[in-house]
């Protein structure tokens, strides 16, 4: 395990016979998606966190493309997070069931979540990493169509999470850009985007009570934290040893 982003001329961790391993950095969405099941699913596991900036080369005999997260189990390799995800629900569906049990209703979820991108899911990357340059109200009007079939979804199904009384597969994969919607009033000069009472209660509702689940909090990663890597990246400054004390 490594807690440190390691980079070019390290060493890989040794690999321990039988035990799940991550491959993450702490920044990325993606790869918390995958953390955040073998969390929930409680599945014993290492994390490694590479350094996106300077990759290690023995990383990339494992995942040629460079990018996080991969999953090794055993000699498995498998990349992509929904794929990591769904492969782990399958492979313990003993271990905490994410997905529901009916098949129709698993395929409903499966389209929910490949809906988020290129759906909200591009669009807040965009206004985050300012490719798209905009006001907090210009984002506001950008990302609250894109946000209201989940909060119809959600009204809909009139549970407290998108799972039923206990998050489920759909939660765990919204969440990482849930986590960083607080990030953007400050990115773009503002406290925080210039939501109304009325829009998207539902939403708003689930994402507070997300921050109470265990391993949402165990993981969670604070705005400002999200803040002054958004703007280090800009200007080729990001550094993973000043923002985690590495």
């Amino acid at each position: 395990m490594s807690d440190k982003h390691l980079s070019s001329g390290s060493v890989e961790p040794p690999r321990i016979q039988g035990l799940l391993r991550v491959y993450s950095m702490k920044l990325c969405p993606f790869a918390e998606r995958a953390r955040l099941v073998l969390r929930a699913k409680n599945l014993p596991h290492d994390i490694v966190n590479i350094n996106l900036q300077n990759k290690p080369d023995w990383y990339l005999k494992i995942n040629p493309k460079g990018q996080v997260p991969t999953l090794l189990d055993g000699d498995k390799i498998i990349t992509e997070s929904l794929d990591i995800a769904d492969y782990l629900d399958e492979k313990y569906p003993t271990n905490t069931p994410l997905y529901p049990t009916n098949p129709d209703a698993k395929k409903h979820d499966q389209q929910i979540i490949r809906d988020l991108s290129p759906g909200p899911i591009s669009l807040l990357a965009q206004i985050q990493y300012g490719v798209r340059k905009c006001t907090p109200q210009e984002a506001l009007e950008i990302l609250l169509p894109a946000t209201q079939p989940l909060e119809d979804e959600l009204a809909q199904r009139g549970t407290t999470f998108y799972g039923g009384d206990k998050p489920g597969m759909v939660d765990y994969m919204l969440w990482p850009w849930a986590e960083r919607v607080p990030a953007l009033g400050p990115l773009l000069g503002a406290d925080r985007l210039p939501l109304t009472a009325e829009q998207i209660p539902c939403l708003k509702k689930w994402a507070k009570i997300m921050l109470t689940v265990p391993t949402i909090k165990e993981l969670y990663i604070p705005p400002s934290i999200l803040v002054e890597a958004a703007q280090a990246r800009k200007t080729g400054t990001l550094s993973y040893a000043k923002l985690f004390n590495e």
